[in-house]
């Protein structure tokens, strides 16, 4: 199978499982990265970056930019409708079968599953995000010191980004968006 068409199958596949919107896209974006090394887990955190401060769903921002990357404005355009079609496909079903089903047990019974599921799929990614930021496993296996552990300049700017947005709750999100861009270019991230 031609590269072109797995990705294109590949993003098919995460518009048609990820239920919950771009954050539940990103498992299998990870996977994407492990199982075929289109791009790796810190290029995965920049797009995560890119696409949360841009505007626009997470998901197809990330689809659009690994296509481009890929293929080219082709490869871009192709992998954003390989992960939307899916949905397209699925709520032109459901809003037909709803409207009959609406008060059936059965239906009410698989949005009350659904809910954990993409909650699960979220925080899976968060965590994902989470580690491979803050945490330097790969010099942690090759030393196996404490020290080496942590990402210490990224693990300090989240402590103080924490502290400065508990600080400040009622700042506007993109304020700390703005604030956490700069930092980044300032610090090298």
């Amino acid at each position: 199978m031609s590269e072109f068409i797995l990705m294109c199958y590949e993003f098919f596949k995460a518009g048609l499982f990820a239920i919950g919107g771009g954050l539940a896209t990103i498992p299998f974006l990870q996977e994407m990265a492990n199982k075929y090394g289109w791009f790796t887990t810190n290029d995965l955190s920049t797009m995560i970056a890119v696409s949360e401060s841009t505007p626009g769903p997470i998901g197809v921002n990330m689809a659009t930019y690994i296509g481009n990357h890929m293929f080219g404005f082709v490869g871009g355009v192709m992998a954003t409708l390989s992960l939307v079609t899916p949905s397209l496909i699925v709520i032109c079903i459901v809003a037909r079968v709803l409207k009959k089903f609406k008060d059936s047990a059965l239906v009410k019974g698989i949005f009350a599953g659904l809910r954990p599921a993409t909650v699960g799929l979220i925080f899976s990614s968060v965590l994902g995000i989470f580690i491979s930021t803050l945490l330097n496993l790969q010099s942690y296996k090759d030393t196996n010191l404490l020290t080496h552990l942590f990402n210490i300049k990224e693990l300090i700017l989240f402590i103080i980004l924490l502290i400065f947005y508990k600080w400040k709750n009622k700042l506007h999100p993109i304020f700390i968006i703005l604030i956490a861009a700069l930092c980044g270019i300032a610090l090298g991230f």
